[in-house]
């Protein structure tokens, strides 16, 4: 995060006013994009990628020992299907007429042949490319070659349809293009798919050694699943905001305000999972795949599926947790209430049941509450249902748990009927042109306090709740969003003033 003054920061007040004004608070759902309906990714990915455990250290038959363990294990039973080959799969040279050529010393066979045994197996077939000159291995790792897509886009989706590719990782490598260049270069290779008439997954990377981008813009035009941060690593919190690399924590605190993205064909990615690598505990890996899949994310595992223990396996493989993130309506769980360290989040289901997580963000453990109204039901009487334990109680209304430090309870909500339906978000407020969060400087949050723009830090001054009757409330100081004067013309003020419930306070989602 950029250090400025106090002063700057309150002169981007009235920048903050006319964002907020004109994107009619885009924070809590973002405009509108046409959505890539290319018939796949109806539900989130599931599958396994080689670079968390392997980086470049893979070959074909490494690549057929793990399919074989997905089907042994029982994970491609239980969803996971795309096995992803990342980076230095390739020959550091394209063949005489320009074409992508397999490694001959790592794949032998040849990537035809992968292919053919990954569908054998009833799984399918993933590979790694980048849209610029050099993959992350070439640009970074001194990996010998030039091999990225840049000027080939249609001669290697050919190919990779050829191969029986079903799923493309196109991770933008590169310091260099600016949001609209990494738009157009993330569209050609959109197209040069879609021109191949093969259905693959079209799974794009903006973020990596690159200006953010993933948080500032819905790319459901463009793609299937999009990174929305930098890269994960195998930790719970490494303090990164949006920096490299990122522990589960924070990638969540970066994700859950992008939920209006999420739909069926197109994903917000928290990047490949981390369960089973041993960096964290099990109460920690358990909440990374709950808060993985009520947000409705992809989920790809990373780790040694050959050699995973009974607790991975069984984190894995939990099928009420799966059964939440495949969800046929594809949302994303939004936040119902979040105090800095208690977070409660939820997913409407098909069947109208709920998904609420209990998320304990905390060192000690704490006691997590909400109700089955505050999450969107009606009536007196409900099931929950918990999805790690598959443990049933019934309940009037009160949805609570007991959660240790850094843990997870999910409940799946089943009775009553629909009432009025979660907050579109909570959270921190994201302006979807710049990125940036709503924040509100002073430390004295009195009335007439006015929100600036800022780099998004997940701080209680970020954070924002919108209540059911269309106020937006701060986390921080409990003030709620005011229009300053009658006449609402363009550059009108947005201050805080305390709630109360007045049009001048009232805030529709368009």
């Amino acid at each position: 995060m950029r250090h400025l003054t106090t002063a700057r920061r309150r002169a981007t007040a009235v920048v903050a006013a006319g964002l907020l004004l004109a994107g009619a608070l885009i924070g809590l759902r973002p405009p509108a994009a046409a959505a890539l309906d290319n018939g796949v990714a109806r539900t989130p990915p599931m599958g396994w990628n080689s670079w968390n455990s392997f980086g470049c250290n893979i070959n074909e038959t490494l690549i057929r020992q793990t399919a074989d363990a997905i089907v042994a294990s029982g994970m491609r039973d239980a969803g996971y299907q795309y096995v992803v080959v990342d980076d230095c799969w390739f020959n550091p040279n394209r063949d005489s007429a320009g074409n992508l050529q397999g490694d001959p010393g790592r794949f032998p066979s040849g990537m035809r042949a992968l292919g053919d045994y990954l569908h054998g197996k009833g799984l399918k077939f993933g590979l790694y490319q980048v849209p610029v000159d050099k993959t992350c291995a070439q640009y970074f790792g001194g990996y010998p070659g030039a091999t990225g897509s840049q000027g080939h886009e249609a001669q290697d989706a050919r190919q990779f349809a050829a191969w029986g590719v079903d799923f493309l990782k196109y991770d933008w490598c590169s310091p260099n293009g600016t949001i609209d260049q990494q738009v157009a270069t993330f569209a050609k290779m959109r197209d040069a798919l879609a021109a191949t008439g093969r259905p693959i997954v079209y799974s794009i990377n903006p973020n990596s050694i690159h200006a953010k981008t993933g948080p500032q813009r819905n790319w459901g035009d463009v793609a299937n699943m999009w990174r929305t941060t930098e890269d994960i690593t195998n930790a719970w919190d490494t303090g990164q905001t949006n920096g490299y690399p990122m522990g589960i924590q924070n990638i969540i605190n970066v994700t859950v305000p992008l939920a209006g993205y999420a739909r069926p064909g197109g994903f917000n990615d928290p990047d490949m999972m981390e369960v089973g690598r041993g960096g964290m505990t099990d109460t920690e890996m358990r909440s990374h795949f709950a808060m993985w899949a009520v947000l409705a994310a992809p989920l790809i595992a990373g780790n040694d599926v050959r050699n995973m223990n009974a607790a991975t396996q069984g984190i894995l493989t939990n099928r009420a947790l799966i059964a939440i993130n495949q969800d046929s309506l594809g949302l994303q769980a939004t936040q119902v209430s979040f105090d800095g360290t208690r977070r409660v989040l939820a997913k409407r289901l098909a069947d109208g049941d709920v998904a609420v997580a209990l998320f304990n963000q905390g060192g000690a453990s704490t006691t997590i509450s909400t109700t089955a109204a505050a999450v969107g039901k009606s009536g007196t009487s409900f099931t929950l249902l918990d999805a790690w334990t598959n443990a049933t109680t019934t309940t009037t209304g009160a949805i609570s748990a007991t959660v240790p430090a850094h843990g997870t309870v999910v409940y799946r909500v089943s009775g009553g009927g629909t009432g009025t339906p979660p907050p579109t978000t909570g959270g921190t407020l994201v302006s979807a042109a710049s990125g940036r969060c709503l924040d509100v400087p002073q430390s004295n949050t009195t009335n007439g306090t006015q929100p600036v723009i800022w780099d998004c830090t997940g701080g209680a001054n970020q954070r924002w709740t919108r209540n059911a009757d269309g106020t937006v409330r701060s986390g921080q100081s409990g003030l709620c969003l005011d229009v300053n004067g009658a006449a609402t013309a363009n550059g009108t003020t947005v201050i805080l003033w305390t709630c109360t419930g007045a049009a001048n306070q009232r805030w529709t989602v368009r």
